[in-house]
């Protein structure tokens, strides 16, 4: 099974694998959430290069949630990303 990130159009997210205590756990992250958690000053960017700058939060972001008990997949919520906030970046 290939377990590499793709962005699938239909539903426009991004969908990526993480490890969480030796399993690989699918998760789902929207373009839209990737835009405004990370890439809130740009326009027209590419979702997949937002998430490889961001993968590791992303992943945190998982391991957080599944804790909490969520189940595959787990979907990522701007909520639950946690983002280095700039002067007027929020």
């Amino acid at each position: 099974m290939d377990n590499s990130e793709f962005f699938h159009d239909a539903s426009g997210t991004v969908r990526f694998w993480v490890q969480v205590d030796g399993a690989a756990i699918g998760a789902i992250v929207s373009k839209e959430v990737l835009h405004f958690g990370y890439a809130r000053q740009s326009t027209g960017e590419d979702p997949m290069q937002t998430f490889r700058a961001n993968s590791a939060a992303l992943e945190d972001a998982v391991r957080r949630r599944v804790a909490k008990g969520s189940l595959e997949p787990v979907m990522l919520r701007e909520a639950d990303l946690v983002v280095a906030v700039g002067p007027g970046s929020r």
